[in-house]
């Protein structure tokens, strides 16, 4: 109860009774304040003057029954009123319930003394029935509300059991299914959506419930067969006392043509994406036409730099830069001249220093493309070594990006182990020697470790 004064209105014409009752509440302490009358005509004055918590009266009055000081309405809301009689029956205590009374009481010196007790009680049911009053009252407005939005909305809103049953659907179901509202309620969602996005959905509502609004793509078919895609976001409603799921509240909108935009973007960008792949192929095949002495070398790098990358881990992404930028890596030899590029013999320092230049020429050729950004690090740093000796920047160690410390080693290997117009290719044994020596001078030691247990594993 309140800290506040309980202000209780008693009605009662015989002296007796009423100074019983009050000295039963003044003992009580402060927490009660009793004002009384003898008669309803001086019930209703005070009333109208002042709004007590409740009323306490006597059945019969010397000028009529007080359950005439219940409004009209049975306003569950209306002053709680007890009443008092020295008739005990059955009859009376059902009438005085039925016209809206809290309680019935019959006279006694010990219900009269334990009067408080009783006016504690029927305040503490007032509240709890005025509480319930109040949210199922709430609960009406927001269904009058939420109905009003649904009936005008363009979604598609669906109110359904836990068990998937739809028990409420709105007009839009017409325009964006083909159903009825009517045709609908009772259907099991489930039957509508496609067995391929089914799970999709069902796993949503089968983890943990959360109070915030889910949002998933389907399939939904339409009452003419022709499968729609549908795109809802959905929330569950909770009891507020148990906590538990009672219903999912459901708005769903028509994205059929957005998703056919998205495919025919998708299918836009792989036919271009794979116009570049040709385009690549076809570079990379121009490059063996001009430099025959190599030719063969770029498909097979390109191949093993794979296989250990997927090894080492890296993502699907990475990999489709590593494939480019393997193809591409020796692309800067297309601006070196023929007298270099296809001289039968070593070629002197001024000519190093032209060949030299061709990562360089890679990449100016290539960075603008901003498909081919990504790739740059093989054609650009595959030259470089681990000692800082290599070119163009002269970077050492860690600082050569990983997938061109990768691409150095396979690539050393395949030149080694193929002939060139100027020698014989070299027996794979001294091959393994030769990086075995070099690893941690020219190649990443760790690198040189997992390439040599590749291609033993492999029998490369």
């Amino acid at each position: 109860m309140s800290n506040d004064n309980i202000l209780i209105l008693l009605v009662e014409d015989e002296d007796p009774h009423a100074e019983l009752i009050q000295r039963a509440f003044e003992d009580q302490g402060p927490e009660f304040q009793i004002h009384r009358v003898r008669s309803l005509s001086e019930a209703r004055d005070y009333i109208r003057e002042r709004e007590p918590m409740l009323i306490v009266a006597d059945w019969r009055l010397p000028d009529g029954e007080s359950l005439e000081l219940l409004p009209n309405t049975r306003d569950p809301l209306a002053t709680p009123l007890i009443l008092m009689t020295s008739y005990g029956n059955e009859r009376i205590a059902v009438e005085a319930l039925k016209s809206g009374a809290l309680d019935y009481v019959v006279k006694s010196p010990e219900s009269m003394l334990d009067m408080p007790h009783a006016a504690r009680k029927a305040l503490d049911q007032w509240k709890a029935r005025a509480d319930r009053i109040r949210i199922q009252e709430a609960l009406t407005e927001s269904e009058t509300q939420f109905r009003l939005l649904a009936e005008n909305a363009s979604d598609m809103i669906i109110r359904l059991a836990t068990s998937g049953a739809m028990f409420y659907v709105s007009p839009a179901s017409t325009t964006i299914l083909g159903y009825r509202p009517d045709e609908l309620i009772g259907m099991n969602s489930l039957d509508l959506i496609h067995e391929e996005d089914r799970a999709s959905v069902t796993g949503l509502f089968q983890s943990e419930p959360r109070e915030t609004a889910y949002t998933v793509t389907f399939r939904a078919r339409r009452k003419d067969g022709v499968y729609v895609w549908l795109e809802t976001s959905a929330r569950a409603i909770f009891d507020p006392l148990t906590k538990k799921v009672i219903e999912v509240q459901s708005a769903s909108r028509d994205i059929t043509e957005r998703k056919r935009a998205e495919e025919a973007l998708q299918q836009a960008h792989d036919m271009l994406r794979e116009a570049y792949e040709r385009t690549i192929e076809g570079w990379v095949r121009a490059l063996d036409l001009r430099d025959r002495e190599t030719e063969g070398h770029t498909q097979r790098v390109t191949e093993i730099t794979l296989r250990v990358a997927q090894q080492l881990g890296f993502s699907g992404e990475e990999l489709a830069h590593i494939h480019r930028g393997a193809l591409l890596h020796d692309m800067g030899k297309i601006a070196i001249p023929d007298e270099i590029l296809q001289k039968p013999g070593p070629l002197n320092e001024a000519e190093w220093e032209i060949m030299r230049r061709h990562p360089i020429y890679a990449y100016d050729m290539l960075s603008p493309i901003e498909y081919l950004r990504p790739a740059m690090d093989i054609p650009f740093y595959h030259h470089e070594r681990w000692n800082g000796s290599g070119y163009p920047r002269g970077l050492r160690g860690n600082k050569i990006p990983l997938a061109a410390r990768l691409f150095a080693i396979v690539d050393v290997w395949d030149a080694l182990r193929s002939d060139r117009p100027y020698r014989k290719k070299m027996p794979r044994e001294q091959v393994i020697e030769y990086l075995r020596e070099n690893s941690g001078i020219l190649f990443d030691p760790d690198l040189i470790s997992i390439y040599l247990q590749f291609i033993e594993s492999n029998n490369l």
